[in-house]
């Protein structure tokens, strides 16, 4: 793999599947590997074999089925897991089992009980045991970004030493922020030269409960880490994870600052998000960047006068680049006289500039009454000589219906 190659980790059908609202049966769990598998995923996380049997099933049934992505399983640092995991990975093409175990002194305490050392013992024996029984092994120190720093590396050096091939370094509560996080890639590489050295790929993983989730991921990669663990539309435990589809659309509209290739099919994006949004219990909000229904959506009249004369006035990217069939100048009380003459020529109506302005003044009443205005709220209020003199084939389509 190519140093300038970020590798994307999804994660949706595992730790986004473990938020509320958001379980799957197998069967939702492989048609959403489907659609993973066309939007060009590198590692398809596609569950934690230990959680359920439902979860067990699922891991299997898409290691069987999906071929182009290296499908992965979540294992507590824990031989029963480590174990379970490698036998729902068996028909895999390409396996990795992902163990984890907490790094934080908070977690190490009141969660598992244990000592520091006992702990650097734990991850030792259990990514050994894990590279008995596949070739690659992903490990991630819980809690990272909340770690005894010097800790951290202790235990990411002690991971690499036992066969760890990928080191996942996650901000699991969402508790860092950019500058911080990319500081901590650097300073493991540099305090581990054996990273760079043997080709261990280092991993971001983050939360959102801050917003910076998308952020942190970036900076990461900006510090060297070539995976990044994401979901679709973000969703995840608590506030939500990184969302693939805004660090993949980052990384192209930005490729100025980033330098990165990946194998993101960024025209999958949009009907990848109205896959899962059909499978889970809510889509994305409307003002969800890259997918939600707003995204390319207007209807200030300052916005629309400009998206009118060109676009990259108000877009950065064009909706066909992630899948969107097209932008949306929406009419509503802050539209203004171009948009409103736009419409009118797309039904059919070609105004004088004194019939626009009579027009736009019914217009404005009625849009601060209706939140909602639709093509037959226009053809309504234009006076009767214009309706009868000027009915179209889109006109008498809309009386129609």
């Amino acid at each position: 793999m190519s140093t300038n190659h970020v590798a994307f980790f999804d994660t949706t059908l595992r730790d986004g599947e473990q938020s509320p609202g958001c379980s799957m049966t197998t069967q939702e769990k492989l048609s959403m590997a489907h659609a993973l598998e066309d939007l060009g995923v590198d590692i398809l996380e596609a569950g934690f074999a230990m959680a359920s049997e439902g979860d067990f099933a699922a891991i299997a049934t898409i290691a069987q089925a999906i071929r182009k992505p290296r499908i992965t399983s979540l294992a507590r640092a824990k031989a029963d897991d480590i174990e379970m995991a490698a036998r729902a990975l068996e028909h895999a093409d390409r396996a990795r089992i992902h163990v984890f175990l907490a790094a934080s002194d908070l977690h190490l305490e009141y969660k598992l009980k244990t000592t520091r050392d006992e702990a650097l013992e734990l991850t030792a024996e259990s990514v050994r045991l894990a590279r008995t029984l596949v070739d690659d092994v992903e490990f991630s120190p819980e809690d990272a970004t909340r770690a005894d720093r010097d800790y951290l590396v202790q235990m990411v050096r002690v991971a690499v030493e036992a066969g760890a091939t990928t080191i996942n370094m996650p901000d699991t509560v969402g508790y860092t922020t950019p500058d911080e996080y990319g500081k901590m890639f650097r300073e493991v590489r540099e305090r581990i030269p054996a990273i760079d050295a043997e080709g261990v790929i280092l991993s971001s993983h983050c939360h959102d409960e801050l917003g910076l989730a998308v952020a942190n991921s970036l900076a990461a990669i900006t510090a060297g880490a070539r995976q990044v663990e994401c979901p679709i539309n973000g969703i995840g435990e608590r506030a939500g994870h990184a969302a693939l589809e805004e660090i993949a659309a980052a990384l192209f509209v930005r490729a100025d600052v980033y330098g990165v290739q990946n194998n993101i099919k960024l025209n999958q994006l949009f009907p990848t998000s109205q896959v899962l949004g059909q499978i889970i219990t809510f889509q994305p909000s409307p003002n969800k960047a890259i997918v939600g229904a707003n995204a390319f959506a207007h209807e200030s009249g300052i916005h629309q006068h400009g998206m009118l004369a060109n676009p990259l006035c108000y877009e950065i990217m064009t909706p066909a680049l992630v899948g969107v069939a097209h932008t949306s100048l929406v009419l509503g009380k802050h539209s203004g006289r171009a948009a409103l003459r736009h419409r009118l020529e797309a039904l059919g109506f070609e105004l004088t500039r004194d019939e626009l302005q009579h027009v736009y003044y019914r217009f404005v009443a009625l849009a601060d009454r209706k939140k909602n205005i639709y093509d037959q709220d226009l053809i309504g209020m234009l006076p009767e000589q214009i309706r009868l003199s000027r009915k179209f084939a889109t006109v008498n389509a809309l009386d129609a219906e």
